[in-house]
């Protein structure tokens, strides 16, 4: 992990005045942004960006998610030592990564093989362990035998897909986000022994997931 003062230095600013302001309160959340640099996970044209709350651009039309959406998203799936976790869309490996230090066991899908290649790179040289990258589409996997505890997936969904919640483990959770904009809706959905939860948590703005499921007034 990096000591360099002035890294060290936007970390703490990018903790203090963006997640906090966006009520991420987990102390341990807080003190993993601390930690884990971002500047690795960020092509070089960007780095300068690296600690800014804005989407930093990735190659082939692709973001690294904002900081604040990065900890909001953490906060609500709480992912626990030894959790299985399936990530959507593994982008420069920033997120993987995080949620590899909570402890979990983190397979994580990327359906652009450069992306997919980097970000395995990007995870070597930051020296995290625990990340599965495959290079594959998720919505053709869906119908698999494999159950997850926590579901995150960084691109959003025009409309919400229900197979995707037959992937959880009893008592997982599934973040997602779904809309068509200008403005979507971040949820978490929880397989609770006591049924199916669904809560609404803020409103943001992805890109859709390629090949996700197109709601009627999208077709053509």
């Amino acid at each position: 992990m990096s000591t360099n003062p002035a890294t060290a230095f936007a970390r703490e600013q990018m903790v203090s005045q963006q997640l906090r302001a966006w009520d991420v309160l987990d102390d341990g959340i807080l003190e993993l942004f601390r930690r884990l640099p971002r500047e690795p996970f960020v092509p070089a044209a960007y780095r300068s960006a690296a600690y800014g709350d804005m989407p930093v651009p990735l190659p082939e039309g692709q973001q690294m998610l904002r900081p604040s959406v990065a900890g909001k998203l953490l906060q609500a799936l709480d992912v626990q030592p030894g959790e299985s976790v399936l990530e959507v869309g593994t982008g420069s490996g920033f997120l993987s990564a995080c949620l590899a230090l909570q402890g979990g066991k983190v397979t994580s899908v990327e359906i652009r093989a450069s992306l997919a290649a980097q970000a395995r790179d990007n995870l070597s040289a930051a020296g995290i362990k625990g990340v599965d990258v495959r290079h594959a589409d998720f919505f053709a996997l869906l119908g698999g035998s494999e159950r997850y505890d926590a579901i995150v997936l960084t691109g959003s969904l025009p409309e919400h897909d229900p197979r995707i919640e037959a992937l959880l483990k009893p008592e997982g959770r599934l973040f997602l986000v779904v809309g068509g904009g200008p403005a979507m809706d971040a949820r978490l959905v929880t397989n609770g022994s006591d049924g199916r939860r669904e809560a609404s948590l803020f409103e943001t703005v992805l890109p859709a997931l390629d090949h996700a499921p197109q709601s009627p007034s999208f077709r053509f």
